[in-house]
């Protein structure tokens, strides 16, 4: 027997999912009701609208996770999980309900105008869990230091002018000891410090734990070969091994750049093409800490240091590699910023940008071997 497939959409929130079902042909989707957010329900959704195989599943990214896709695709159908950024919309469309949703989900999903994103395994997605705590982590520490100097300024509290960097170990020294008069003021003070130093511990724990997933995890081969590329510690390699998960799903380094938003915006028409700034789309976290990176490349090329230790018993094909990175990307800083007058911010992007390329073909190595 010949089944049909049906393209089913789906509103996830985080008790119920609101269903709508697209079959083959130009009919409008027939809205199905909703159904608890939980794999008995979903199961015996599939059971009657089945047989499994013959359904097609899509509902967009949010803060429900992965784990409805997970489940659909245990039970034997397919799911994919869609980018809302880049789901069609109509221009005059202002009205907005779980079931419309759902029902311009299917439209669209039968239709081929969605857009998939890449799901992660579990293991992937654990390790970008543990980075982005770690991010989270300093942001508290951000916080929590901002939060004492402006407590500092608020009461014109100055540190002595044999002090010239703030946070450094006489700086420390210099805010355990000081006193206040009323005692309110110092018990504030004191907070404010305990909690600066529970989270510092707190990242010393997250990145212990990263080392160890650098030295032993499942993607340590990757981790350690992206450490070759200069401005690539193991931080920022266990970041782009645990937000990109597997360099195989990019054919090239051209759409890895794209997947990041380091390509620039294009308004062409005509005989006009007009090239403008990053487009900035997709993986946020990962793009900032990749121009971080960038920034090592306005030094000379130079081997030693960490970077000498990280290349040590690497092959001679990724030490290569690493060399012409060095040449090539601080070669092309240069002729931006003082050939062509750009600002620095302008040449690191771009220079952020061809060090994806190098990530690439390093990561692809690594990938190949371990296969």
């Amino acid at each position: 027997m010949q089944y049909v497939t049906k393209f089913i959409g789906l509103d996830v929130s985080k008790e119920k999912i609101s269903v709508a079902i697209a079959d083959p042909g130009r009919e409008l989707p027939r809205y199905y009701g909703t159904i608890a957010h939980t794999p008995g329900a979903l199961r015996k959704l599939i059971k009657e609208l089945g047989p499994a195989d013959s359904l097609a599943f899509c509902y967009e990214a949010g803060p429900t996770g992965y784990e409805t896709q997970r489940w659909i695709e245990s039970m034997g159908a397919s799911c994919i999980v869609i980018a809302p950024s880049l789901m069609p919309k109509r221009p005059g469309d202002h009205v907005k309900t779980d079931r419309r949703d759902s029902e311009q989900l299917a439209r669209l999903f039968r239709a081929g105008e969605l857009t998939a994103i890449h799901v992660p395994t579990r293991d992937d997605e654990a390790l970008r869990d543990l980075v982005r705590s770690r991010e989270a982590a300093r942001e508290d520490a951000h916080r929590a230091r901002q939060r004492i100097l402006k407590f500092l300024l608020r009461h014109q509290i100055h540190p002595p002018e044999s002090i010239q960097r703030r946070w450094t170990k006489k700086y420390r020294v210099w805010l355990a000891a000081l006193t206040f008069q009323h005692e309110a003021m110092e018990v504030v003070f004191t907070e404010m410090l305990h909690a600066l130093e529970e989270i510092e511990h707190r990242i010393g724990r997250l990145e212990n734990a990263l080392l160890q997933q650098a030295t032993t995890g499942a993607k340590s081969s990757v981790i350690q070969i992206l450490q070759s590329l200069r401005g690539v510690a193991h931080i920022t390699a266990i970041t782009i091994a645990a937000e990109i998960g597997s360099f195989e799903r990019f054919r090239s380094p051209t759409q890895l750049m794209a997947y990041l938003g380091l390509v620039p915006r294009e308004y062409s028409s005509g005989q006009t093409t007009r090239r403008g700034s990053m487009t900035k789309a997709g993986n946020g976290h990962l793009r900032r800490t990749l121009v971080e990176s960038a920034w090592s490349y306005r030094h000379r090329p130079a081997v030693k240091g960490d970077l000498a230790k990280r290349l040590e018993g690497l092959p001679a094909e990724v030490q290569l590699l690493s060399w012409k990175a060095q040449e090539r990307l601080h070669n092309k800083y240069r002729r931006l910023v003082f050939g062509k007058s750009k600002h620095k911010n302008v040449a690191i992007g771009a220079v952020a940008r061809e060090l994806v390329g190098f990530i690439w073909a390093v990561a692809r190595i690594a990938e190949q071997g371990r296969s």
